[in-house]
């Protein structure tokens, strides 16, 4: 076993994933998208302010591609200064050598960099009960479905890490639409996690779509169309196709469980090349509980690492293990990744000496 990863759940399986893929290739999808709940005040943190949110799923992935930002001017930060978990990520690409491409699901704003669209518009607002045209939801799974079963001829391991500001109310309806009790269960980038306004927000879309829960359990595509947003359909589909050649880490907190729930409900028999992959700080935090949300759906293996973030001299690192920021940019599945791919030779603390010195470099620096 690896020294700073932990298993939850489904350990045969989880032992076989990491049998299966340790000194392996591995590929890192990032999914950047966009849904105007986001604009719902107090509901994330995903931006210095609410001007800048539709730019940080942008500015994340120019940020994991060239190391610094080109749609803004800085680092994507929450509105005191902890930084993106991009930093993380990057490092951990970085150092095990993993190569990265970038996936456009309906972001508002593009990276200045190469990417691979996905032809999708952005997420409308959940209130209204009318978040995506049924058609592009459908058209989401199936380009993203084709794209992965490409990844997966190039490559053993496929990690999948997203960008979605506010990803996780969207999660939130999506899986009470299903028949997932989720309610105070989804995490949030901030230690006093929005539970009543986000269950507000679903209610409030749920009402309008004329939806109650667990009455499109068998409609996915529905419920994502009603509550969702792009990243959803989009992650999904690329995990499903890649999943035909290769074995697939999701790389996220409780979005996660979004994905496999509509997985679950189009092709389960694909989740059995998969595990969710996360940090710690998200199995950690008490105001959520995503180990119960993937057992409601599947017996899906959850892969946690421990980064030694308590640990750091950077306050803004530090704050991860205190509850805020806690995953993002597929943080925690990009370090388990890099953990697999050296056979443990790169663990929690190398890791996080080069983390900080990414701090220094990125934030510190330029400060």
């Amino acid at each position: 076993m690896l020294k700073d990863v932990t298993i939850n759940g489904n350990e045969e399986r989880a032992n076989s994933f990491i049998k299966k893929v340790s000194g392996k290739n591995c590929h890192f999808v990032c999914v950047i998208s966009y849904t105007e709940t986001c604009e719902i005040p107090s509901i994330t943190v995903a931006g210095a302010d609410a001007g800048l949110v539709k730019y940080t799923p942008a500015a994340d992935a120019e940020f994991l591609y060239h190391g610094e930002c080109r749609c803004i001017d800085t680092v994507p930060a929450t509105p005191d200064g902890k930084p993106t978990p991009a930093l993380i990520t990057r490092t951990a690409l970085n150092r095990a050598g993993i190569p990265l491409t970038v996936v456009d699901a309906g972001s508002i704003v593009k990276p200045d960099l190469p990417f691979v669209s996905l032809g999708l518009e952005h997420g409308k607002n959940i209130v209204h009960g009318r978040a995506l045209d049924i058609a592009l939801v459908k058209k989401a799974f199936e380009n993203g479905v084709e794209l992965g079963s490409k990844l997966s001829k190039t490559t053993e391991h496929v990690v999948i890490g997203e960008s979605i500001p506010a990803g996780t109310t969207t999660a939130l309806g999506v899986l009470l639409a299903m028949g997932v009790d989720a309610r105070y269960k989804v995490s949030s980038s901030m230690p006093e996690n929005p539970h009543g306004l986000k269950l507000t927000t679903v209610e409030r879309g749920m009402k309008a779509a004329s939806v109650t829960f667990g009455s499109l359990a068998n409609k996915p595509f529905e419920a994502i169309s009603h509550l969702g947003d792009p990243m959803i359909p989009a992650v999904a589909g690329i995990a499903t196709g890649a999943s035909e050649s290769s074995s697939v880490m999701l790389a996220g907190g409780t979005q996660m469980a979004a994905v496999v729930s509509l997985i679950h409900a189009i092709d389960k028999d694909a989740l059995d090349s998969m595990v969710v992959g996360t940090t710690r700080y998200v199995l950690d935090d008490k105001t959520s509980d995503l180990r119960q949300l993937i057992k409601s759906v599947a017996d899906l293996p959850i892969l946690s690492c421990n980064l030694h973030l308590d640990k750091s001299t950077k306050n803004g690192l530090r704050a991860y293990a205190h509850g805020f920021v806690k995953e993002g940019v597929g943080a925690g599945g990009a370090c388990i990744a890099a953990m697999l791919k050296s056979n443990g030779a790169i663990d929690g603390s190398k890791l996080l000496r080069e983390i900080e010195r990414e701090y220094e470099r990125s934030i510190e620096l330029l400060s």
